[in-house]
């Protein structure tokens, strides 16, 4: 099925490594424009390459870290600079610090992850949704988690996550009538496929973040028993985003991890 991305303008947020890298990848396969927001300057001129490679209509990076003050809007701008619009943005851009809950009691852990799982979301939606309302159309996806349900060691990030459900439904109702829709992909584990694909500034660059015992582990609790991929998600953030497969979509959530959470 021709999902219709070809020519579309997308925004993938954190889109430099992991998940967000698989997102773009997906897009460029489909021959869509994809700009890549990441504050990993290397890594996001790498994966502008790639995307050109796998067929993208255009690729670009901007090189932004998305706490800082209006970053939304240079985001927005530079899309529109480019290609006259937006039809797409990928609300992927996240951080984590595992740790138990009762522990993790520095407010500024708290605010760094609020910023950037949250805010830089709340601020990049709020940027494209004047493009989008003046197209008529546009579809915003963003990348939550099964720690959005409650997991361990995950309450601050979990939160967050949780926080990303509720600004999509926000979004899905109050812009349902310009033709805008919002949904959820909430991602289980996923492990980047290769050192090379991640940044030194990246929660990926930690050796210590799990040891292949935990990651057995937690594969084996789930029903289809098999590791996600950034290629799984991706394939399901390309079909809710299209306006042909997925057309009367809005404020769902769609679990990819294997069945780990069933929301």
């Amino acid at each position: 099925m021709d999902l219709g991305h070809a020519g579309a303008r997308v925004v993938v947020t954190g889109g430099a490594a992991n998940i967000g890298r698989g997102i773009a990848r997906g897009f460029a396969r489909e021959g869509a424009r994809v700009l890549v927001v990441d504050r990993d300057g290397e890594q996001a001129e790498a994966v502008r390459r790639e995307l050109l490679a796998a067929g993208a209509q255009d690729a670009r990076e901007l090189v932004l870290d998305l706490t800082a003050d209006g970053a939304g809007a240079r985001v927005a701008a530079a899309a529109v600079e480019a290609w006259g619009g937006i039809d797409v943005l990928v609300n992927n851009a996240g951080w984590s610090e595992p740790g138990w809950f009762a522990e993790q009691t520095d407010r500024s852990l708290w605010q760094k992850t609020i910023d950037v799982n949250l805010f830089a979301a709340i601020d990049c939606t709020q940027a494209v949704l004047g493009p989008m309302r003046d197209a008529g159309r546009g579809s915003v996806v963003f990348l939550s988690s099964d720690a959005a349900f409650g997991a361990v060691r995950q309450g601050v990030y979990g939160t967050t996550k949780a926080g990303l459900i509720a600004l999509a439904r926000t979004v899905a109702r109050e812009h349902g009538r310009h033709g805008i829709r919002a949904n959820v992909v909430a991602p289980g584990l996923v492990v980047p496929p290769g050192g090379e694909e991640v940044g030194a500034g990246s929660v990926w660059a930690r050796e210590d973040l799990f040891t292949p015992e935990q990651l057995d582990a937690i594969v084996r609790t789930q029903p289809l028993r098999r590791p996600t991929t950034p290629d799984d998600v991706a394939h399901a953030v390309l079909w809710i985003s299209s306006e042909t497969a997925a057309r009367q979509v809005t404020g769902q959530v769609v679990a990819v991890g294997g069945g780990s959470a069933m929301p």
